[in-house]
């Protein structure tokens, strides 16, 4: 039968998990760091990520006024030229090389006003070419083989009497005067197949045709051409040089990685920003053609399979890459009219300022986490420092420690309240452990066996002490000298049964019942009780040698040590337990101690303790003899000494007091 008595500490398993007050609280703080820095850094990067592409949206829509407007500058004073040589009876309306001087000064004084222009040139019905070219175009002037000073060309195809072609090229220096003639062979050349003049002939409006590539200088350029309103199968042209555009594209570009381009209006690129992919868009069409072909593009490609919504910013994935895009309809310029302007800019790249707030934004807020973890470490230590001195007070009261008084001294009105509550505690429990032995309650508490009422079978060496004739010393002296007397000799048994692993189970009157091996655990309990007994003589040879000097009595004391087994546990009422050892190891050790007035002896133990102690305790034996009350003769020594701890010699591994019983071993 066991009883568990409310109060009895009791090992419990803990469910969940569990930390350290520091740790907690530093968790906590980081998590809510964390949290509100996440929070308040993921907005700032939402802000700033919707002003950059605010922003982008902004410069996309500037870049396509810009665009148009460059388009339009190059469409009205290439149109307004082209109008004003068609819409006068002049010297155009003859071929050369009739006129030749007054077609030269015409077109030439328009290329000058004109510097986007590359060339004028007129178509004749017959086949009849007047051609004004800007020789700055260095492909111009490899192409005719310019003289050094020439600022004009003036290509002349025409035919004389006979119907023969004849070409010829006449050079001009910047002043407009005639320096170099040159005859060349025939080309072939017929203004009447090119698209420009079939594009206005018998018409009444300019037109644009290309890009195409330039027949003579393979440059890109387009057209805007318009038939004679003299004689309509004479058209008049002019070049614009497609560098101008792909130049103004290149040079706005919203990031590194941006691209813009022209799409006609079946999503095919005719112009693009990439000089390398213009040549590739070139190289890709009949030079005689004015649309290209379109190659194979992965954003071209998405945007014709889905084109976003024109003049407004949208995303287009490409591959592993998101693009900002912008698509804007050109119908206010003759020049790539009807087309559609693109502009492009990777995502990543828009966002790079946008992202490195983020990470500026994440830096700080590491380091104020940081920060926040070194705080709260400081201020988790402050608290848990005043909560691990009262766990320390906690746990010396728990090893009934009591030297140390509990002096815990804490800004925080919880840890000083529980302190001084600890304090009172500890004078209850100081109170408290000067009527109960204190070694007995820590190892009962440190081997568990304090659980209620419950005894079991235990081996166990069991010491008796009585002091010889101490019935008549009390009666010769005062009680309050008596029971200081006897308080003194208590304390030199309270030390020494501590120092060598036993506990004392009971003082009775004058007498000791001290244990070993029991409550805790004692492989050596036979050679401890009996190096107990041997130190307790000692001590108390000083006891009394003071004792005579302040002509008080001396105390003699005899000790009886018997091991066997005995019935161990706690006994008594509910709210008034025991915890003591019962049965016949006990009585014999009783008995033992009373026996020493038979043989002149003060220490006397039975054979079963010498089997445990082994060699490393002497001993002389006695023989055997009687003990009262029990019905078989005792094997009874005299513990003489005992060999040094660290020297004592290793001899037979002790045998269990019950083999003990049945005879004696010889001593040493």
């Amino acid at each position: 039968m066991a009883d568990t008595a409310p109060g009895t500490r009791q090992s419990r398993k803990h469910d969940g998990w569990n930390s350290s007050l520091r740790s907690l609280f530093s968790l906590v703080m980081v998590a809510m760091l964390i949290v509100v820095s996440a929070t308040l850094v993921g907005l700032d990067y939402h802000r700033s990520r919707n002003a950059a592409i605010a922003d982008a949206e902004a410069n996309m829509r500037g870049f396509m006024g810009r665009l148009v407007d460059r388009l339009g500058v190059l469409s009205g004073d290439t149109t307004a030229l082209v109008n004003l040589v068609s819409s006068v009876a002049n010297s155009f309306l003859v071929p050369p090389p009739e006129r030749m001087n007054d077609k030269v000064a015409v077109l030439r004084e328009g290329i000058t006003r004109s510097p986007h222009i590359d060339g004028v040139y007129v178509g004749y019905p017959n086949g009849a070419f007047f051609h004004v070219v800007d020789l700055k175009q260095i492909a111009w002037r490899m192409a005719l083989d310019a003289p050094r000073g020439a600022a004009i060309a003036v290509r002349s195809m025409e035919k004389d009497a006979s119907g023969t072609s004849l070409q010829r090229v006449l050079f001009l220096d910047k002043d407009g005067m005639q320096f170099s003639e040159r005859q060349l062979p025939p080309t072939g050349f017929d203004p009447r197949t090119r698209p420009w003049y079939r594009a206005a002939v018998n018409g009444t409006a300019a037109v644009s045709t290309g890009p195409y590539e330039s027949a003579t200088t393979e440059t890109p350029g387009m057209t805007i051409s318009q038939a004679h309103r003299g004689n309509p199968k004479i058209v008049i042209g002019a070049d614009v040089v497609l560098d101008t555009i792909t130049d103004f594209l290149a040079r706005e570009r919203l990031t590194a990685g941006s691209v813009s381009f022209i799409l006609d209006s079946v999503g095919r690129p005719i112009i693009h920003s990439d000089r390398v992919m213009m040549r590739r868009i070139m190289a890709a069409k009949d030079k005689d053609a004015p649309i290209v072909q379109a190659e194979s593009d992965p954003l071209i490609q998405s945007i014709r399979l889905k084109p976003p919504t024109p003049g407004k910013a949208d995303f287009v994935e490409v591959g592993d890459r998101t693009y900002l895009v912008m698509v804007t309809p050109l119908e206010s310029a003759l020049l790539l009219s009807g087309n559609r302007a693109v502009v492009a800019a990777p995502l990543d790249e828009l966002m790079a300022e946008a992202n490195q707030t983020l990470v500026q934004g994440l830096a700080i807020s590491g380091s104020v986490v940081a920060l926040a973890v070194l705080a709260s470490l400081v201020l988790a230590h402050l608290i848990t420092k005043g909560l691990n001195q009262l766990t320390a007070s906690a746990n010396r009261l728990q090893d009934l420690d009591f030297t140390t008084p509990i002096d815990v001294s804490s800004h925080v009105s919880e840890i000083s309240t529980l302190g001084g509550a600890m304090n009172r505690a500890r004078d209850a429990i100081f109170t408290f452990a000067l009527y109960v032995p204190k070694e007995l309650v820590r190892k009962g508490i440190e081997s568990g066996q304090f659980s209620g009422r419950s005894a079991w079978r235990q081996e166990v060496t069991a010491l008796f002490t009585d002091i010889y004739d101490f019935t008549t010393l009390s009666e010769k002296y005062p009680p309050e000298e008596v029971v200081a007397m006897l308080s003194e000799y208590f304390d030199i048994f309270s030390e020494m049964v501590g120092e060598h692993e036993g506990t004392i189970i009971q003082f009775l009157g004058d007498s000791v019942f001290a244990m070993w091996n029991a409550p805790a655990p004692d492989e050596k309990h036979a050679e401890h009780a009996c190096r107990c007994a041997l130190a307790v003589e000692e001590r108390l040879s000083a006891f009394n040698e003071t004792q005579r000097r302040k002509g008080l009595p001396e105390f003699r004391t005899r000790f009886g040590i018997h091991t066997g087994t005995a019935v161990v546990g706690n006994v008594g009422a509910k709210e008034r337990l025991q915890y003591t050892a019962m049965g016949d190891t006990v009585n014999v050790a009783s008995r033992l101690e009373g026996m020493n007035k038979n043989y002149n002896t003060t220490i006397m133990a039975s054979g079963a303790v010498v089997a445990q102690a082994g060699t490393a305790i002497r001993f002389r034996p006695l023989g055997s003899a009687q003990a009262k009350g029990r019905a078989s003769a005792l094997e009874i020594y005299e513990v003489l000494g005992a060999e040094p701890a660290e020297k004592a010699p290793v001899g037979t591994p002790p045998i269990s007091a019950e083999e003990a019983e049945g005879g004696s071993r010889e001593s040493t």
